[in-house]
């Protein structure tokens, strides 16, 4: 029988197991730079997220295995009478362990956390060919309540 996961914010020395987890789908699969020693790219946007006091990067580790990453943004703001909320995104659970209840578990500390740093609301944007984390989303009180857009370059 397997441990109970530990929760933790992320170290350098955890960003290989995070970016091959971003890249353990169809999605990222495309987008990432597995090819070979870890791309300076990585390394910069995590000493950006570490050196932002409104960013963080936690891990779930299982065994001594890093099996789940997110990115917890904490953005201040005017609407709903100067309202912070947490942004989370980046959220993986390894593939071969989806379905065990870990999502559930790391999004339950997500959401204290936004908490406890004082935020009103937690928001996400999910790829809309996301079916099953649409429904896992839902099934945690989220609602599709905004179309989101982006623009990339």
């Amino acid at each position: 029988m397997s441990a109970a996961p530990l929760i933790r914010l992320a170290t350098r020395d955890d960003l290989p197991a995070i970016v091959r987890l971003i890249a353990d789908d169809g999605l990222g699969r495309g987008r990432e730079d597995l090819s070979g020693t870890l791309a300076s790219c990585y390394t910069d946007a995590f000493a950006a997220i570490e050196a932002d006091p409104n960013n963080e990067i936690a891990v779930m580790e299982r065994d001594g295995e890093i099996v789940g990453c997110l990115q917890l943004t904490y953005i201040p703001g005017l609407s709903r009478q100067g309202a912070w909320r947490a942004q989370i995104e980046s959220v993986r659970i390894a593939a071969r362990l989806r379905g065990q209840g870990l999502g559930r578990k790391f999004f339950e500390w997500a959401i204290a956390r936004a908490k406890d740093k004082g935020c009103a609301l937690v928001q996400l944007t999910t790829d809309k060919s996301r079916a099953e984390a649409h429904r896992f989303y839902e099934s945690l009180g989220f609602t599709a309540s905004h179309d989101g857009m982006k623009l990339s370059f």
